[in-house]
């Protein structure tokens, strides 16, 4: 699968979260800055790029001044401090790459090879957020900051933290060390523990309009034609972060594909066949089907006069989903399962 062209901690253009933009300010600005924030929502909708931005500006702003915005000047160095996670006042807390993978970055670097965003990304990260990394939050939260400013962490994500390690960030949050803060994101705050909900102020973002993903596609994607755009912003729901995945992968033919078995009935076997050989080639390209067919089937239920042979399909395929991930159940068959479950409403 294609990488992210979009990275967080250097993308400063945001839009679509004024409010919660506003929202953050005005609590700065009236000098009642709550130490721990809760950032929720959809994935890839802006919440990491808001964190980094809040960083951004509290690392750079000035005591006892007001502002009217979080902008801060893309020249200022501190951004690129930031980018290279080397401020002294800035911390990001997120799943470490696995001791063995860890060893052969370690090896890179000091080869004096060059570690690029190829090799990161090729490398595997370990499924939680561990207890260890979260202490040496407590130690970076312990020193004394540079210049008396602020001192911000970034939980990419607080969806990734095991019970221990999530009991330690808790403990930080019931005594939060002066002048520091804890920005917390999270896809699903209602796993999380209720004392970490309970201690944090919320932002919630809300999915962005179709309009604005249609913007930052142009953005970022100058190259593709009008009709791409708008069919990506589509089925997209409110999700820049989705939109280039489903432009990176794909998504939009496969999802046409899942139009024509539902609504025109005259697919070929062999273009079934070729749509079950795509869907079930790795792990990255299921999951992907198992997204778009629960989106399709989603928005068609309300349309639709058939809704309760769809809503059984819709069920059906949802129990598919299920034991092909719980029990390993064959790709192929599971997606020939559903594809033919389709064709028959």
């Amino acid at each position: 699968m294609a990488t992210d062209i979009l990275s967080p901690i250097s993308n400063t253009h945001l839009i679509g979260h004024p409010e919660e933009e506003s929202l953050f300010l005005n609590a700065y600005n009236s000098g009642s800055l709550h130490h721990g924030w809760l950032i929720t929502g959809d994935e890839g909708i802006g919440k990491a790029t808001l964190a980094y931005k809040i960083a951004r500006f509290l690392l750079t702003a000035e005591p006892n001044r007001q502002y009217t915005s979080l902008n801060v000047s893309p020249t200022n160095p501190i951004i690129g401090q930031i980018i290279q996670k080397s401020h002294p006042d800035f911390k990001v807390l997120e799943r470490d790459y696995t001791e063995t993978d860890k060893k052969k970055l370690i090896k890179a670097i000091n080869s004096g090879d060059t570690v690029d965003d190829e090799l990161k990304q090729s490398l595997k990260r370990s499924s939680v957020i561990k207890v260890d990394d979260v202490r040496d939050v407590v130690t970076f939260l312990s020193k004394k900051s540079f210049n008396d400013n602020w001192r911000v962490v970034i939980v990419d994500t607080a969806d990734d933290l095991n019970t221990s390690s999530a009991n330690a960030l808790l403990k930080i949050l019931e005594e939060p060390p002066l002048k520091s803060i804890l920005l917390l994101l999270s896809h699903n705050p209602g796993k999380l523990l209720p004392t970490i909900r309970s201690r944090c102020a919320k932002l919630p973002l809300s999915p962005l309009k179709e309009t604005e993903v249609q913007n930052l596609i142009r953005r970022y994607l100058p190259e593709l034609d009008e009709p791409t755009v708008k069919g990506i912003a589509k089925i997209s729901k409110g999700s820049i972060g989705r939109a280039i995945k489903y432009y990176q992968n794909d998504a939009l033919s496969i999802y046409g594909e899942i139009q024509k078995i539902c609504y025109n009935k005259n697919s070929t076997t062999s273009s079934l066949l070729n749509l079950v050989d795509t869907v079930s080639a790795d792990e990255d390209c299921w999951n992907l089907f198992c997204e778009l067919v629960c989106h399709f089937m989603r928005d068609t239920l309300s349309e639709t006069p058939n809704k309760r042979e769809l809503y059984e399909v819709y069920e059906n395929s949802l129990k598919i989903i299920h034991d092909t991930t719980s029990i390993n159940m064959d790709k192929k068959q599971s997606a020939l399962q559903i594809i033919n479950s389709l064709s028959q409403i």
